[in-house]
């Protein structure tokens, strides 16, 4: 964002509104989040058992990250699972390519942004939805998901993986599995949650059990298939 709309945005957000303005404005804005759950709860309620796959929009080809999602997603696309993306480019883009390729459901929960984001090729499109509220298109990925793997990605992969971690703690959405792909990526990042969170008691160890970290695709998606064995489910389209 360029130096002149950032300064606009921050005097806006201290700028006093008249009662025309609110309601002209701001009222009507709830109207607009009301048509994005509407059309996100109709257009994904019948999509059956789906894992979402997070991780960079940066994540070039050529990466190693690229090509294990593609992977992962081609292998849960066998095993029976539809998979759930941010529907852009990157890792996005990794997980809906392998899932089209071998023919299943590949769901693009797209969200315009002033960089990096467009939807890729390799979603349906029949299962393409837009949003412009990034608190909308989180609970779709929770909604509509029996499980969330996790690549590496920036702060925006972070926010999914800490909305999932903290519904499942307060026990908002069920104890779906959630599986972190690159030890050495997210080591560092589970080592302070053990060490200082931990420690200062600001989570307790139960939090911690259903979070996986793993190395490779067959990993990945064998504790998606470990998870759901115990409960003698399998995904059924």
């Amino acid at each position: 964002m360029d130096e002149s709309k950032n300064q606009e945005l921050i005097r806006s957000a201290f700028k006093s509104k008249d009662w025309n303005e609110t309601m002209t404005s701001d009222s009507w804005v709830i109207f607009k989040v009301m048509g994005e759950f509407v059309n996100g709860f109709d257009r994904l309620a019948k999509i059956g058992p789906c894992v979402s796959i997070f991780g960079s929009a940066r994540t070039k080809e050529t990466n190693e990250y690229y090509q294990m999602a593609q992977e992962i997603a081609e292998k849960l696309v066998v095993y029976g699972y539809g998979v759930v993306t941010g529907g852009g480019p990157g890792i996005m883009e990794a997980a809906n390519r392998g899932a089209h390729l071998k023919g299943g459901k590949s769901v693009g929960l797209n969200i315009e942004l002033p960089f990096e984001q467009k939807s890729n090729e390799y979603v349906d499109r029949d299962k393409s939805i837009d949003f412009d509220y990034f608190f909308v298109r989180k609970v779709m990925f929770v909604k509509y998901s029996q499980g969330f793997i996790v690549m590496p990605g920036g702060f925006g992969t972070l926010d999914e993986l800490f909305e999932a971690i903290t519904l499942i703690q307060t026990q908002k959405i069920a104890k779906f599995p959630i599986v972190l792909v690159g030890k050495n990526y997210w080591g560092g990042l589970m080592d302070w949650i053990k060490k200082t969170m931990l420690d200062e008691r600001n989570i307790s160890i139960e939090d911690l059990a259903l979070i996986k970290m793993v190395d490779s695709a067959d990993e990945a998606v064998k504790e998606i298939n470990d998870f759901y064995s115990q409960y003698l489910l399998s995904p059924n389209f």
